[in-house]
């Protein structure tokens, strides 16, 4: 089980990271509440990981706080979530949001996150009821190692891609991403994925 990796960021392609550790790389998925909080290119980075075994794969999905592995852990017990979409939902609510929207039974909210049914929406907010608390990842959850976020050179299409790549149709990530340019003409592809998944989130 690999439980932490320390190395230099190679490269980021949202959710996809690239860690290498003394010359192999690492390929990472992670939600973007930890790829806003990313050091730049090069620099080093520190991630408690999860490691996700199917009968097809093994993955690596990583996270700047422990707390968001301990949420991930969480949210891929319960029933119709999956590695997948427990990155989709910690992509779009930090902890403190989504223990609110469990607080506040807010189904509204969550059905809003690319994948999360009625249902499914339901039966989270049932089985994290007892689990989350309205001031979760408030206080004592220090990052591993946090610096400047990485700096982004595209623009639209790579936040765009983004989004699809997190479970959002092409057409709805690309709404998302206009509304956000229009927010923020000059904004740079990180910016706007913020911007996009803040205009999902519960207000």
């Amino acid at each position: 089980m690999i439980g932490r990796l320390s190395g230099n960021l190679a490269a980021v392609q949202p959710p996809l990271l690239l860690v290498d550790v003394q010359g192999v790389g690492y390929e990472v998925l992670a939600p973007m509440t930890t790829i806003f909080e990313l050091p730049a290119l090069g620099q080093p980075v520190q991630l408690h990981t999860h490691l996700a075994v199917s009968e097809t794969a093994q993955q690596l999905y990583g996270f700047i706080r422990d707390a968001d592995r301990k949420l991930f852990r969480t949210l891929i017990k319960v029933s119709g979530v999956g590695p997948k979409m427990a990155l989709a939902i910690l992509s779009g609510l930090d902890g403190a949001a989504l223990a609110r929207c469990v607080a506040e039974d807010n189904v509204a909210a969550l059905v809003k996150v690319p994948g999360v049914g009625k249902k499914t929406a339901e039966r989270l907010i049932i089985e994290l009821r007892d689990k989350l608390t309205p001031d979760f990842g408030d206080a004592n959850d220090i990052p591993l190692m946090a610096a400047a976020v990485v700096p982004k050179v595209d623009h639209t299409g790579e936040a765009e891609s983004a989004l699809v790549a997190l479970g959002y149709k092409s057409t709805e990530a690309s709404k998302m991403v206009s509304r956000a340019v229009k927010e923020q003409p000059d904004a740079d592809s990180a910016a706007l994925i913020r911007l996009a998944l803040k205009g999902m989130a519960p207000a």
